[in-house]
């Protein structure tokens, strides 16, 4: 990524969901064809203890988990999604179809203002596919483009502070 940007402190409007980039591992080619990415959610166990002598119940922080994100996308020849899925597959052979070091990767979902300009940047950590859909319901009466998806479990996610929205001014 270029420069970090400076805060516009003049912005009241909220951003819109609908411009965003998703990057898997490395790459710095974004993914084709994304038409939607679930929110990212984490909580937080809560431990409730009492002290002696107390008659008031405290409570404490547990276990931490994060929610599977889901990517959806139209069908398109790319085969980003079906390569990660594949990584996970276990054939007759009793083995992964691919090698294990693909299985686990970073991605980066990136929200951009309605200029295209990134605003906010997340890190998602240790991704590996749960379930993968290659095709749709196929119905010769619909209507609809083909949709294909992939569930991410991760080990967690971060705001990357660095990016942040174009100052506007000038």
């Amino acid at each position: 990524m270029g420069k970090p940007f400076s805060v516009n402190i003049n912005r009241f409007d909220p951003y819109k969901t609908f411009r965003f980039l998703i990057y898997f591992g490395t790459s710095t080619t974004p993914v084709a064809a994304m038409s939607k990415a679930t929110a990212l959610k984490r909580s937080s166990d809560v431990i409730e203890y009492k002290e002696a002598g107390n008659m008031i119940i405290r409570k404490g922080l547990g276990r931490t988990k994060y929610e599977p994100i889901t990517l959806e996308r139209g069908l398109t020849h790319d085969n980003d999604f079906e390569q990660w899925a594949n990584a996970a597959q276990v054939l007759d052979t009793g083995a992964p179809q691919q090698s294990l070091k693909e299985l686990r990767r970073d991605i980066a979902i990136i929200l951009q203002n309605e200029q295209g300009q990134p605003v906010y940047r997340y890190k998602v950590y240790r991704c590996w596919v749960s379930e993968y859909q290659a095709l749709p319901d196929l119905d010769a009466g619909a209507n609809a483009i083909a949709i294909e998806h992939i569930k991410l479990e991760n080990d967690g996610w971060e705001r990357d502070k660095s990016v942040t929205e174009p100052n506007q001014a000038g």
